[in-house]
């Protein structure tokens, strides 16, 4: 599934899953992160993920990631980073998360 199956699938609750060190990590643990739309809440998340993953969710935890200005290193260039919302995801042991 890609990312835009993934989005179009879910309802636009669920935007990406987040392929980063601390995922690995996670995801030894049975626990997936994901970018999630913002105002999503907890119940929306597990049931879409139940839905378009096929796996059982028995916990989900969010958090607000700040944006803000970025300063761009080595020139005076500034960016605006967009605040976004992430999941990490507690499936059942023995059901994995991926995305093609």
């Amino acid at each position: 599934m890609t990312r835009a199956e993934l989005k179009e699938k879910s309802n636009g609750i669920l935007l990406d899953v987040l392929i980063t060190e601390k995922g690995g990590r996670l995801a030894l643990e049975n626990r997936y992160l994901l970018k999630v739309a913002p105002d999503a809440r907890k119940p929306q998340i597990a049931a879409e993920v139940e839905k378009a993953f096929g796996v059982h969710v028995l916990a989900v935890r969010t958090a607000n990631m700040k944006g803000g200005v970025k300063y761009i290193r080595g020139t005076r260039r500034t960016t605006v980073e967009p605040t976004w919302k992430k999941a990490a995801v507690t499936v059942r042991a023995g059901e994995r998360i991926e995305l093609a």
